[in-house]
């Protein structure tokens, strides 16, 4: 009789500014989740990107949005994604796309990443059509004019990024 083949359990980290946390990455993470053993959601900064949420409040929610997913987690990871999955003990990086603008842009940061870290390969997940034309920056240009954010995001971001705007304004 055959034995069973063990597969061998993969940390993938997912890495974004996730300024808000969108619908379409909860999806990504969701699906993960049942892939890989274990999914980090690596939480960054970006220099050239204008930031609505502080870096801690998009922690916190993304913790709360993700506290049902099993072997899901969240972490801050300051500067480049490979010391990040060095770090933590990543082996896969993971990215969403939602069309071929975005692969175009991922895959030059996956053979980045891989040039400067050859153990890591990056994986990519294409959205679900019902997510696909959602991005952060529509979030964050629906929620200043005040439109239906609900329609993108999670009820507790939305009510996180009306707040934020209120305080804002």
């Amino acid at each position: 009789m055959a034995q069973p083949r063990t597969v061998p359990t993969h940390h993938a980290l997912f890495p974004g500014t996730f300024d808000p946390v969108t619908l379409g990455h909860l999806d990504i993470v969701r699906r993960a989740a049942t892939l890989f053993g274990r999914v980090t959601v690596a939480v960054a900064s970006h220099p050239s990107k204008r930031e609505l949420l502080p870096l801690a409040e998009r922690i916190a929610l993304l913790r709360e949005v993700t506290a049902d997913i099993h072997g899901v987690s969240v972490a801050h990871v300051p500067g480049l994604t490979v010391d990040g999955c060095a770090q933590l003990g990543a082996d896969v990086i993971l990215r969403g796309l939602r069309n071929s603008t975005d692969f175009e842009y991922e895959s030059q940061m996956a053979r980045s990443n891989r040039s400067m870290a050859r153990q890591l390969d990056t994986l990519f997940l294409a959205s679900e059509p019902e997510h696909a034309h959602i991005s952060s920056t529509l979030v964050r240009q629906v929620a200043e004019m005040g439109g239906p954010i609900e329609l993108f995001v999670p009820p507790a971001v939305a009510r996180a990024l009306r707040e934020r705007i209120r305080r804002t304004v």
